[in-house]
């Protein structure tokens, strides 16, 4: 599993410019079961994303589908975590 830390190293004019396609970018990931959960951060300079594909080289190869990398618009931080205790409700992302 990996978090994925996105900080916008553009102007939110720009970066909004690409906000449709990203969130179309996200469903599609969503649908394929890569993406758990992501938003916005707060101030407004990047995003997360939680991840759960195999390994890194499968989710580096996705993340260049986002048009945020693309155009440049952010800086992608990625931790890799193997999940060993969770909430009830996130209890199925456990590795066993």
């Amino acid at each position: 599993m990996f978090i994925v830390s996105l900080t916008y190293i553009k102007p939110l004019e720009q970066v909004d410019l690409f906000i449709e396609e990203h969130i179309n970018f996200l469903n599609k990931q969503y649908e394929l079961g890569h993406f758990q959960l992501s938003g916005r951060k707060e101030p407004r300079t990047g995003g997360v994303i939680l991840a759960t594909v195999n390994n890194r080289a499968v989710l580096d190869d996705l993340l260049k589908k986002d048009p945020f990398y693309r155009e440049a618009l952010a800086r992608y931080d990625i931790t890799e975590i193997t999940p060993t205790k969770s909430s009830e409700a996130l209890a199925h992302l456990i590795e066993a």
